[in-house]
């Protein structure tokens, strides 16, 4: 009976990669998801510029330009996992990458604010191809004594790239926020180079039938509905009948793409995953996660730009040292914790309580005067290393209970949390901050923390309820390959990046 994952690599049939290709994969690999969460946020410190070159367009509008890219962003994960393991992971990763780098192109010369949203549409449905299959490649090439190390590599420098968006975008803008994207091009020239040289190509044998392509539409007009609703409702009133009719129909699209997903052979919410404890826990985690996440980064942006009038770059410096403590904490010290104490799912209790306690700190510290040394800085150091072990943890041990048929799919799940988590916390902001005071700008801020830090406590909660336990693989039926289980992250084997 032939293996679920066939692979065709440039080393012998059953031998083991060598350390230094393993390192090229996962290298190469980190590429794709570093790039797709870098353009998640770099539009952040682009917004004020982009506003000035389309005068009339308010923040309201310009949030499509982040919203609209993560919504097609997480409706197209799961239908694309199940196509990498359907068609070849290797051949849709190249695949993503061309789309992503072409729509970067059409964003630097769009015209307008809807060419702009348009061509951003473009840019995530390449990187919905590219990051499910990149995860996917990354657990099928990986051997399974450094797939932990390689895991936490992947989804630090995906965390890194979404942090360092801003720092790198009030940078480029200096010259043209068009550079914004344009950056994209040859970075993923060079990984599309090097990912059809460097990792070797798998695919699911057994994987038949075509994705469900009406459920992930009906995954995006839900998320997209409740988005629209939350930015709107400070204008529409919060009990006006469009703001209760866009929730109603996006409960109802919800509902139906659940119905859906019991029923299709291919669906875009596997249920049979949630039954895993430790699938379900990392799904709904994440999904809390990042909503506080992606709320921090924006308003952050914004408080320093509109509160203490920093400039595009002074505001991106202002932030890098939170980013520079996600590497070091995520490749270092998570490892270390996890082995420490049993699990990945107790470091990322341990990273949600280091940035609820950031938020608190900046909430008792936040004021219209710039104090950024005494005030801002300890957030961010301490908001930086709750980052760096939170985000690979909830993803290890979202993985742990995954089976290699599994691969395409769970990972695409498990990003596709994340992209929804993004969504509702940036949609979130905006309505709080649609409303600033011109007599106290600062009393806005004050009440997005209070929503920042509400989601990192849920996230708290929940990593602490459903992750604590020790990780129990084979929880999803499914064919066994050799050596196919994960192993949580903690282990520290040596030959990886």
């Amino acid at each position: 009976m032939s293996s679920p994952i066939e692979t065709t690599a440039t080393t012998a049939p059953g031998s083991a990669p060598s350390p230094r290709r393993v390192t090229a994969i996962v290298l190469v690999l980190s590429m794709a998801v570093f790039m797709s969460s870098l353009d998640l946020f770099i539009v952040n410190l682009a917004f004020p510029y982009i506003g000035r070159d389309y005068a009339g367009t308010s923040l309201s509008t310009l949030s499509w330009v982040l919203n609209a890219y993560t919504i097609v962003f997480a409706a197209v994960l799961v239908p694309a996992g199940r196509w990498a393991d359907r068609i070849g992971r290797r051949r849709l990763f190249v695949a993503g990458l061309f789309a992503f780098t072409l729509g970067s192109v059409l964003c630097g010369l769009a015209p307008g604010v809807a060419a702009l949203i348009t061509a951003r549409l473009v840019q995530a449905i390449g990187a919905g191809l590219m990051v499910p299959a990149s995860l996917s490649l990354l657990l099928a090439s990986v051997p399974t004594a450094v797939r932990a190390k390689a895991i936490g590599t992947w989804s630090a420098l995906g965390a890194l790239g979404a942090a360092l968006g801003p720092v790198i975008g009030g940078s480029l803008v200096q010259f043209s926020w068009r550079w914004v994207f344009w950056i994209n091009l040859p970075v993923g020239v060079v990984a599309m180079f090097l990912a059809t040289r460097v990792v070797p190509e798998s695919r699911d044998e057994r994987v038949q039938g075509r994705p469900d392509l009406l459920g992930a539409a009906l995954l995006a007009a839900a998320v997209g509905l409740f988005a629209l609703a939350l930015v709107e409702a400070p204008d529409w009133g919060w009990g006006s009948a469009r703001f209760i009719g866009l929730l109603l129909a996006s409960v109802a699209g919800g509902v139906a793409m659940v119905l859906r997903s019991q029923r299709h052979h291919a669906p875009v919410l596997e249920l049979e995953l949630l039954r895993s404890r430790s699938f379900s826990g990392a799904f709904g985690a994440s999904i809390l996660y990042y909503a506080a996440f992606g709320a921090w980064l924006l308003g952050l942006v914004e408080f320093l730009t509109g509160v203490w009038h920093y400039s595009a770059v002074r505001a991106g410096l202002a932030i890098a040292p939170g980013p520079l403590m996600v590497l070091p904490f995520a490749r270092i010290v998570a490892p270390r914790l996890s082995a420490r104490l049993g699990g990945p799912g107790r470091v990322a209790v341990i990273g949600c309580a280091l940035n609820l306690g950031a938020q608190i700190f900046w909430f008792t510290h936040i004021q219209a005067r710039s104090q950024y040394l005494s005030d801002l800085l300890p957030a961010q150091l301490l908001g930086g290393a709750g980052v760096g072990l939170a985000i690979p943890s909830l993803l290890g041990a979202g993985t742990a209970s995954l089976q290699p048929a599994r691969f395409g799919t769970g990972s695409g799940i498990l990003n596709m949390s994340r992209q929804i988590g993004s969504v509702i916390g940036v949609a979130g902001l905006i309505a709080v901050l649609s409303h600033v005071s011109p007599t106290d700008p600062v009393l806005a801020f004050r009440h997005s923390l209070i929503l920042i830090g509400s989601l990192f406590a849920c996230a708290l909660v929940f990593s602490g309820v459903l992750l604590t336990a020790r990780p129990v693989s084979g929880l999803v039926p499914a064919p066994v390959a050799p050596n196919p289980s994960p192993v949580a992250v903690g282990s520290r084997p040596a030959g990886m990046p």
